[in-house]
């Protein structure tokens, strides 16, 4: 849609064709169902938070930015609001107002919107593309294609990966996919026994093998398959091409506040208080309710064992499991749980100053289809606006 009015406004006949029955189906469920429109950040900001190809991504972030996006969308009558961490949303929470106000655009600079009308190919002679084919034999010329047909992730949204497909046809590399922004599985068999828990203000660590892939902090939740929650999503974008090789190991600081010694003061001064306590009952200051049976089965120590009795050696494995809870993660969960797909059109393909393909004349790509991704907050649908914009407005002008 973004490239479509761009395209307009640069002078050009537009036709969108669009698989689906209706327009911006993936909008609906960003920031659930609210949409979560971009992160009100300075450029700098927002190529922090850039994971993959960052640097191919200044041109597009320069020419149309957060706050540009998002005086696009006050100008044209639909209220902003910003929340915790910068995050920017519509005014009335309704993820619908966002597309309707994107359609209405549309219609006013007189782009023609076909609905249910999905392409299956390129229409390619040498060095140049001439049109597409559709689903159903008609064929569509056109003097420049734009593909923004986003990756694999929500399936039910229509993401299936055709724009892939037209790449390679095209002659283009397709990078290495896979979800991303998505929870983490684990075979660890106490995992199922903390399902629902979750835990705020936690330190993390990831780690393939000696190597640490990331540091996180904040809050997680353990699932009946693993583990999920905004620092382990988070997480997912930077480990997912370790966890493709081999088993990723989470560490978890469950006290991050307590160095070791603190830490081990506040457990005596707890075991202090209840002498005559069970270790398994005596644990309830320190660790959710649900957590104490793991950490009791997880120290070694007799969960039927008087505090008064627990050794000093006890002790500091308490202390030790405490403040590296260790979860074996597996892989990933699938595209119909991940927020974006990582990888795809290689960027080394496209000019970053255009969003045109180098191989193929008259050729474009926007949003997610192209290798770029980035954390959550905000940040890929602005990669979405950012390069759908400089696509519309190169295509169009020329």
């Amino acid at each position: 849609m973004m490239a479509a009015i761009s395209a307009a406004q640069s002078g050009a006949g537009v036709l969108l064709l669009e698989k689906n029955e209706k327009l911006g189906k993936k909008l609906y469920i960003t920031g659930k169902g609210r949409c979560n429109i971009t992160n009100d950040s300075s450029t700098e900001e927002l190529l922090d938070h850039v994971v993959t190809n960052r640097k191919f991504l200044y041109s597009a972030f320069y020419g149309f930015s957060s706050q540009d996006m998002q005086e696009f969308l006050e100008s044209r009558g639909l209220p902003l609001k910003t929340e915790r961490g910068n995050r920017v949303f519509p005014a009335s929470d309704r993820a619908s107002d966002v597309t309707a106000c994107l359609a209405g655009e549309m219609a006013r600079l007189g782009v023609e919107v076909r609905l249910r009308s999905e392409v299956s190919e390129l229409i390619l002679k040498e060095d140049r593309v001439l049109g597409v084919l559709l689903r159903d034999g008609s064929r569509e010329t056109a003097d420049r294609i734009i593909v923004a047909t986003g990756g694999l992730s929500y399936p039910a949204t229509g993401s299936d990966g055709d724009g892939y497909r037209f790449a390679k046809e095209a002659g283009h590399t397709v990078t290495e996919l896979s979800p991303a922004l998505v929870p983490f599985e684990s075979g660890d068999a106490f995992v199922k026994e903390l399902q629902g828990l979750s835990l705020k203000n936690t330190a993390l660590a990831f780690y393939a093998g000696r190597k640490k892939i990331c540091e996180e902090f904040g809050e997680m939740l353990f699932t009946h398959f693993g583990v999920s929650g905004p620092a382990i999503l988070k997480a997912s974008s930077l480990a997912a091409r370790w966890i493709r090789k081999g088993p990723v190991v989470l560490h978890m600081d469950l006290k991050p506040a307590l160095d070791r010694e603190q830490l081990d003061a506040r457990i005596l001064r707890d075991f202090g208080e209840e002498k005559n306590k069970q270790f398994r009952n005596a644990l309830g200051g320190l660790y959710p309710s649900k957590l104490i049976p793991v950490m009791v089965e997880r120290s070694g120590i007799p969960g039927e064992k008087r505090v008064h009795e627990i050794s000093r050696a006890e002790r500091e494995r308490l202390v030790s499991l405490t403040k590296d809870f260790t979860v074996t993660l597996t892989a990933l969960r699938g595209y119909r749980e991940a927020v974006i797909t990582q990888g795809g059109v290689k960027v080394g393909e496209i000019s970053p100053s255009t969003m045109g393909s180098k191989l193929v004349k008259g050729l474009y790509f926007a949003g997610e289809v192209l290798d770029l991704d980035a954390f959550t907050g905000g940040y890929n649908l602005q990669i979405a606006w950012s390069t759908g914009y400089l696509a519309g407005m190169c295509a169009g002008k020329e």
